[in-house]
C-alpha cells in the first residue's frame, strides 16, 4: 500500500477502458464477481470486491485490478455518476431514489427532461465518456471547462473539488472555519491554491478524505483506482465516512441538520455556546410544536402548522413557522424573527423571555420592553420604521415587513 487509506466515497468504480471484455458485462459481474489476483490483502480489497458485485467496476483481461494505478478524470466521473444508481436484475440501471430526492427541483427536471433516455452506458460512437461528463456538468458536480484533457490522471485537489460541488448539490456544506482548522494541520496545504484549500477542507470535515500518516494531505498526488472507490463509497454512503472528533473546549459542537444529518460548527465565543444551550431548553417550552436544526429554533402555532411547514414542497413560499430564534456563528449574530398572527406573542412569550434573559443578563428587561412594544404595534397595523437600538453592548437592528406583519430583531455586539 503506497500510503495509508485516504479519502472516500461511494459504491461505483467502473474501469472505463473499453478494451476490457468485462467493460459492459454488468449483469455477469454482479452475478459472479471475479477474484483479482492483485488485491489480496490490499487495504481496499473489500471495497473493490463489493463494487464488482454491484456491477459497477471491472478489472483487466489478465485478471488484475491494478489498484495502485492512477485514475483518469473521465473514469472518475463515470464512477461518480454510476455511484448514484441502482442495478436491476435485468442489468438495467436507474437513478437511486434517495439521490433524486436530494437534488434541487431544477436538477430533478434536468434528469427527467434532458436525460430521460440516458442508459448509463458508454457512448458506442464517439468519445465513450461524453454522456457521463455532460450529465455531471449539467448537475453542477463539476465545471467541465476546467479540464483540457479528460484522459489525464486525476489528482487529490481535483477530486476534492468534484466532491465539494457534488456535496453542494446533494447535501450541505459544513462550517468552513472548522474545515479550515482541519486542513491547516497538514504541512503541505499551502501547496494548494486558496480555492483548492476550501475544497480540501470540506472533504476533510465530511470524513470523505483524510491525510497521510506523514502529516501531509498529498497536494499534487494522483489518486489511485482503489482510493477512488473508497472516496466514492464515503461520498454516497454516510455510514462509511470517517468520524471527525470535536472539542467542546474549543467551542466545537456537532449539531443536527434536516433529514437526520449532522454538522460541525465552531462557535465564536462562550456567550453563543451558552445561547445555543438556552435554545435547546427553550424549545421544550413549546412541547412538540418546535424543531431545532443547526442553530435555528423554529416555533409553530400547532402540530398542523408544523406538518404544513415541514412537508411543503421545496421552494414553496407558503406557510412559514410563526417564530424563529436563531444564532449565526459565522457573523457572531443572534436574532428573533416573529410573524404576528393571532396569539403569536402569547404562545412564544416564555421562549423569548428565556432567550433574552440568557443573552442580555441585567439588560434583559430593556430588550423585552422593546420587543413587546414593536411587536404589538406591528400586530395592530401601526406603521413602524426600521431602526437600531443600543442595549448594553449590543446593537439591536429591527427590520419590519408591514405587509407580512413580520419583525426581525438582529442582535450583534457593538464593535
Amino acid at each position: 500500500m503506497k500510503r495509508f487509506a485516504i479519502i472516500a466515497i461511494a459504491a461505483t468504480f467502473l474501469w472505463a477502458g473499453l478494451s476490457s471484455p468485462l467493460a459492459n458485462s454488468q449483469t455477469t459481474a454482479a452475478a459472479s464477481a471475479p477474484v483479482f489476483k492483485d488485491i489480496k490483502g490490499h487495504w481496499a480489497e473489500k471495497t473493490i470486491t463489493d463494487m464488482v458485485k454491484q456491477g459497477i467496476l471491472d478489472g483487466y483481461p489478465d485478471g488484475t485490478f491494478r489498484p495502485q494505478e492512477p485514475v483518469k478524470v473521465d473514469q472518475f466521473i463515470k464512477m461518480l455518476v454510476l455511484s448514484y444508481t441502482d442495478l436491476h436484475q435485468n442489468g438495467a440501471r436507474s437513478w437511486n431514489t434517495q439521490f433524486l430526492q436530494s437534488l434541487s427541483e431544477e436538477n430533478q427536471a434536468i434528469l427527467k427532461q434532458d436525460y430521460r433516455y440516458f442508459d448509463f452506458k458508454p457512448n458506442p460512437v464517439g468519445y465513450w465518456a461524453k454522456q457521463f461528463i455532460d450529465v455531471a456538468s449539467d448537475l453542477h458536480f463539476l465545471n467541465k471547462s476546467r479540464y483540457s484533457d479528460f484522459q489525464a490522471d486525476l489528482n487529490r485537489e481535483n477530486v476534492a473539488e468534484i466532491v465539494y460541488y457534488t456535496l453542494q448539490e446533494t447535501e450541505f456544506l459544513e462550517d468552513g472555519l472548522f474545515g479550515q482548522k482541519m486542513a491547516q494541520a497538514y504541512g503541505d496545504l499551502m501547496g494548494a491554491s486558496e480555492r483548492e484549500q476550501k475544497f480540501i477542507a470540506e472533504t476533510l470535515v465530511k470524513g470523505i478524505m483524510q491525510g497521510y500518516p506523514n502529516g501531509f494531505f498529498g497536494v499534487g498526488d494522483t489518486v489511485t483506482r482503489a482510493e477512488s472507490l473508497v472516496i466514492l463509497n464515503r461520498l454516497t454512503d454516510k455510514s462509511k465516512r470517517l468520524a471527525v472528533a470535536v472539542s467542546p473546549d474549543k467551542l466545537e459542537r456537532v449539531v443536527p441538520t434536516a433529514g437526520g444529518g449532522k454538522k460541525i460548527i465552531i462557535f465564536p465565543d462562550k456567550r453563543m455556546w451558552d445561547a445555543y444551550e438556552t435554545l435547546i431548553a427553550a424549545g421544550q417550552l413549546r412541547g412538540s410544536n418546535h424543531d431545532f436544526y443547526e442553530t435555528t429554533l423554529r416555533l409553530f402555532k400547532d402540530q398542523a402548522e408544523k406538518d404544513s411547514v415541514l412537508n411543503r414542497p421545496s421552494g414553496s413560499s407558503s406557510i412559514n413557522e410563526e417564530a424563529a430564534v436563531w444564532l449565526d456563528p459565522q457573523y457572531n449574530t443572534y436574532g428573533i424573527t416573529i410573524r404576528l398572527r393571532e396569539g403569536t406573542l402569547a404562545r412564544n412569550k416564555e421562549v423569548v423571555e428565556q432567550f433574552a434573559n440568557q443573552l442580555f443578563g441585567y439588560n434583559a428587561s430593556l430588550f423585552k420592553e422593546l420587543f413587546n412594544d414593536i411587536s404589538k404595534r406591528v400586530e395592530a397595523g401601526t406603521k413602524v420604521a426600521a431602526q437600531q437600538k443600543l442595549i448594553g453592548t449590543d446593537n439591536v437592528n429591527i427590520q419590519v415587513d408591514a405587509a407580512g406583519k413580520t419583525v426581525i430583531f438582529s442582535i450583534a455586539t457593538k464593535k
